[in-house]
């Protein structure tokens, strides 16, 4: 008995098909020519061909055995007919594992775990800083140099460097622990973020920070931007016009970054703080120049007003709030926060 295709209103074609058991191109077809395909209203009988319910048992055991769970169908249908059986082909096999579990993949998967995004606030110097590891080129094929950075993220100041011949946890807990001394850091003040690297994941760093009260906290695994202040320092030393291709020797490349940490300090006006040096605002000088700043851009305007139509000239606001990876409803900028910075 069959009977004509009629969708009832509200429920697009492709789900009718399905649920009627008609293709979509017999319903186009029956459409074209002003028609209605019929659709049979009492299932098919199975083929002659199909497996019996006893046969597709002994597919479907066979397939989850503890022997063939990780070889693939084709493997599986190979190694039986090398053995004189033959239970169904290797297609039948598929359809017979997609219809008993919905899905093809009988073996257990690595489920990665999920990491937690790292959302860290800093609204002044000394409350979160971002270390990393950079290598550069020595004089020969497969030589590197490692530059260790660590780096306040409100100010963008460096507040410590190691360069070495190798990457070591030893030399790493040498350089934090130096750093955190040099710079008064009392227990529970800072968190030190790391992407996910040996030395910022060994234990002899982490009972380090552990024993002298510091929070650290890791990047997500292969996502490069929850380190992104770091990248961004490594990525100005990088496309200074004097960095070479390859350093002579350790002692050239100490040579360089020696220069250049000081000239990145003191004197490169950084677009992320307001245009001032790290060093003023790690150490609170730049509120006093900024202050200057917006003298002289009025000494100016009073000399040039036509030269300012709109408004009157501002030097560019100090960050208030510096994030990594901010909370959703915190991306756009607001009243509150008028210096939101990623």
């Amino acid at each position: 008995m069959r009977a004509a295709l009629s969708a009832p209103e509200g429920i697009d074609r492709r789900t009718a098909c399905e649920a009627l058991g008609v293709a979509r191109s017999s319903a186009y077809r029956a459409k074209a020519r002003g028609e209605q395909p019929e659709v049979a209203l009492e299932p098919r009988a199975p083929s002659p061909r199909a497996l019996v319910p006893e046969e597709r048992v002994i597919v479907v055991e066979t397939l989850t055995s503890e022997r063939f769970v990780d070889a693939a169908p084709r493997q599986v249908w190979a190694q039986l007919l090398d053995e004189g059986v033959y239970l169904c082909s290797v297609s039948t096999m598929y359809r017979v594992l997609q219809a008993e579990s919905g899905s093809r993949e009988r073996r257990d998967q690595l489920r990665h775990p999920v990491y937690a995004k790292p959302e860290l606030l800093a609204r002044e110097p000394n409350q979160v800083w971002s270390w990393d590891i950079t290598k550069l080129l020595g004089p020969a094929k497969w030589t590197y140099f490692y530059l260790y950075v660590i780096l306040d993220i409100f100010s963008r100041f460096v507040v410590g460097w190691l360069l070495a011949e190798r990457e070591s946890a030893r030399l790493a807990e040498r350089l934090i622990e130096e750093t955190l001394a040099k710079q008064g850091i009392e227990p529970g003040q800072l968190t030190l973020h790391a992407d996910r690297g040996s030395s910022m994941k060994s234990g002899l760093v982490a009972q380090m920070l552990a024993d002298l009260g510091v929070t650290k906290t890791h990047s997500r695994p292969y996502v490069s931007d929850d380190n992104p202040f770091s990248e961004a320092q490594f990525k100005t030393m990088k496309y200074r016009p004097e960095f070479p291709s390859r350093f002579g020797s350790i002692q050239d490349a100490h040579a360089f970054c020696r220069e250049f940490f000081v000239w990145y300090n003191t004197q490169h006006c950084h677009s992320g703080i307001g245009l001032h040096t790290p060093e003023a605002v790690h150490y609170g000088l730049a509120a006093d120049r900024n202050e200057q700043r917006a003298k002289v851009l009025l000494q100016a305007q009073a000399a040039h007003p036509e030269r300012f139509v709109r408004k009157a000239p501002e030097p560019p606001a100090l960050p208030t709030a510096v994030w990594i990876n901010p909370p959703k409803q915190l991306r756009e900028l607001s009243p509150e926060e008028p210096q939101l910075v990623q």
